[in-house]
């Protein structure tokens, strides 16, 4: 805010330093957000592999990924909450996305896109397959916003 008594230098000058926090804040949102990127991967894979650990009955040939999910014991425990902490930290990783390749449409597009297949990624770990038609309509965004946002992402 401009003070009656600052000089226009003295108030370009607070501007910048202004502009300077704001810059350093996104920087550290955007290592955070990428930190955030890389665990994705990992924290889903693990809980996925985890749970197959946990139930030797599992084929991948007679069974979907999902059949984990309502499995009694620990093995639904880590199938769920892996894929929603894994939603949750891919939101984190799309906001990183927006702030790290600027105001372009197609940029925000992807992100947004990327966004709403973790969100979708989030909601099969709440919606198991034992709820119908839910757990199978948030499925399908999934693997359809995903390949899409990674396409989409691919032109940035």
């Amino acid at each position: 805010m401009f003070r009656k008594r600052d000089t226009l230098k003295q108030h370009l000058h607070r501007i910048e330093l202004g502009e300077e926090v704001l810059e350093r804040e996104n920087t550290t949102l955007i290592r955070i957000a990428g930190l955030c990127g890389i665990l994705v991967p990992i924290v889903a894979f693990t809980s996925i592999l985890l749970a197959i650990n946990f139930y030797p009955q599992f084929s991948w040939v007679e069974n979907a990924l999902s059949d984990l999910g309502i499995v009694t014991g620990i093995t639904a425990f880590l199938f769920n909450y892996g894929l929603i902490i894994s939603g949750i930290l891919g939101l984190v990783f799309s906001v990183g996305l927006l702030l790290f390749l600027g105001k372009k449409l197609e940029n925000r597009i992807g992100a947004c896109f990327f966004a709403l297949a973790c969100l979708s990624l989030i909601s099969i770990g709440f919606f198991p397959e034992n709820v119908k038609p839910t757990h199978y309509l948030v499925s399908v965004a999934f693997f359809a916003l995903l390949p899409i946002s990674m396409f989409v992402l691919s032109f940035a």
